[in-house]
């Protein structure tokens, strides 16, 4: 028994001295609510896996986490909000690759370099360019020849401005010089129903918004985005591997939070996002809305979101849709 309260007694000593070692700020984080603001509209992919990870903060930490849904401007108006919010961790942003791609497409009131310290990288998305089954094309050889050879283009939808579904789009065309035009819709289901209808024929698709319709043959699969051919579709090219090298695009969710923020209060949502991206269930919940699970370093993740802004830049710039 004395052994026992020993050990206990030593165990407790050694947590108390870990915990004191931690900077005050990290010590006391969260104090409060915490919002996980999502700049996009409720119930799509980013808000599913902002929930599940709120859910998840709740339950560690003990403080209400909510979501917060604050669409507008192609995440302008929620990304913004986030920018002005106090840099203490209790005021995060939940984004996707529009974050990265945005800053090329038009004037920000923030700078998404400045006034952001980037958390982690949740997941990662692939996507599928598919076509409406009328468009007389079945891979993406064929879909080429018919982009140049139209006069007047060929319309391509996106579920807004900025999104992965917008540029990939673009890059296809600079790296092809085929003619596409793009339709921007108010979001995913917009275009579904437009794409389902065969109001517009061509549409760069997150997979789980496809897959069933895809194997119904109500949609065709051309390509995928990603530099290796997906599980869910091995039958599939990858764009790279059909004629275009260095195609690559993928759409992911991650956390920022204000620039400011003490930087062991961002190591500490770092950590524990990461902690629960590695759980089986909670990867399970990933996988469901057709993501794969990442969890990234702070410091992995800055470069991530560099490279991703450089890369964008150049993209809009020779599709000639940069701002500047």
């Amino acid at each position: 028994m004395q052994g026992t309260l020993s050990v206990s007694v030593t165990a407790l000593a050694i947590a108390t001295g870990l915990t004191a070692s931690l900077p005050a700020a990290a010590q006391s984080y969260p104090t409060k609510q915490i919002e996980l603001i999502v700049p996009f509209v409720a119930g799509g992919t980013t808000d599913n896996i902002a929930r599940l990870i709120a859910q998840r903060f709740t339950e560690s930490w003990g403080q209400t986490v909510i979501v917060n849904s604050r669409p507008g401007g192609g995440s302008v108006i929620g990304t913004a909000a986030v920018a002005k919010a106090p840099p203490d961790g209790h005021t995060l942003l939940v984004t996707t690759v529009a974050f990265t791609v945005v800053p090329a497409l038009q004037k920000l009131p923030y700078d998404p370099i400045k006034d952001f310290a980037a958390v982690t990288e949740l997941a990662s998305l692939p996507l599928v360019l598919t076509v409406h089954p009328s468009l007389p094309v079945t891979n993406l050889n064929e879909f080429v020849t018919y982009i140049k050879s139209s006069p007047t283009g060929v319309d391509y939808a996106s579920a807004g401005p900025g999104t992965s579904t917008h540029l990939a789009g673009a890059l296809l065309q600079t790296m092809t010089g085929g003619n596409l035009v793009h339709v921007p819709f108010k979001g995913n289901a917009e275009v579904m129903n437009a794409l389902l209808g065969g109001h517009v024929k061509v549409y760069f698709s997150l997979l789980p918004t496809v897959s069933q319709h895809i194997k119904a043959g109500t949609l065709r699969a051309l390509a995928v985005s990603t530099e290796k051919r997906l599980s869910a579709l091995p039958l599939v090219p990858t764009v790279a591997e059909s004629g275009y090298p260095g195609f690559e695009v993928t759409s992911w969710q991650g956390i920022f939070a204000p620039a400011g923020t003490p930087k062991e209060v961002v190591g500490k949502i770092s950590s524990e996002a990461v902690r629960m991206v590695n759980l089986p269930q909670v990867q399970e919940r990933i996988r469901q809305e057709g993501a794969d699970p990442v969890g990234s370093t702070p410091e992995e993740f800055t470069k991530r979101v560099a490279s991703e802004i450089a890369k964008w830049s150049k993209v809009a710039k020779a599709a000639g849709i940069a701002e500047n």
